[in-house]
């Protein structure tokens, strides 16, 4: 496996779960590490609540935007070496599925964006897919990326997205 690495973060309206996931790993992945993510049904623009939650964490947000996955499959685009899909098939979502050789798992997150009631309890929502999420980039980030084989390095990724 080569010393940087891209990861792709992919949902369908990539409007919150997975605009999170980028700015959480290129906060703390990097230089080893450089975050993208996309949608395979655009929102075309980000949720407020996920950016609250991003600025309350003292992440960066400038730069952040709601694009498809197309964005990624054009030539010039960076290769990614892995790809998750952080949707929630749980809740009958219906997850992209990324073409290629990268090393692929689901993370599945609750969306936050669907929960309903009030605003103290949407937040909570997305405070919990935040944590959630916060979680798993631990977890991904302490895995020996460069001295593991892709088999075993897929079965621990699959492992994380069962926590």
């Amino acid at each position: 496996m080569p010393a940087h690495y891209n990861v792709l973060f992919l949902c369908t309206g990539n409007s919150a779960r997975s605009i999170m996931a980028e700015a959480l790993l290129n906060s703390k992945g990097r230089p080893e590490f450089t975050a993208y993510s996309a949608g395979s049904h655009p929102r075309g623009s980000l949720r407020p609540e996920a950016l609250r939650q991003l600025q309350s964490a003292d992440l960066p947000t400038t730069g952040l935007r709601s694009k498809s996955w197309e964005e990624f499959s054009k030539p010039g685009a960076p290769q990614m070496d892995f790809v998750f899909t952080v949707c929630d098939s749980a809740a009958n979502e219906v997850c992209p599925v990324w073409p290629g050789h990268p090393t692929t798992a689901h993370w599945g997150i609750p969306d936050p964006a669907a929960a309903v009631g009030t605003s103290v309890l949407v937040e909570k929502a997305f405070r919990e897919a935040f944590f959630l999420l916060d979680r798993r980039i631990d977890l991904f980030l302490s895995l020996p990326h460069g001295s593991i084989d892709r088999l075993s390095l897929k079965k621990e990724l699959d492992s994380i997205g069962r926590q």
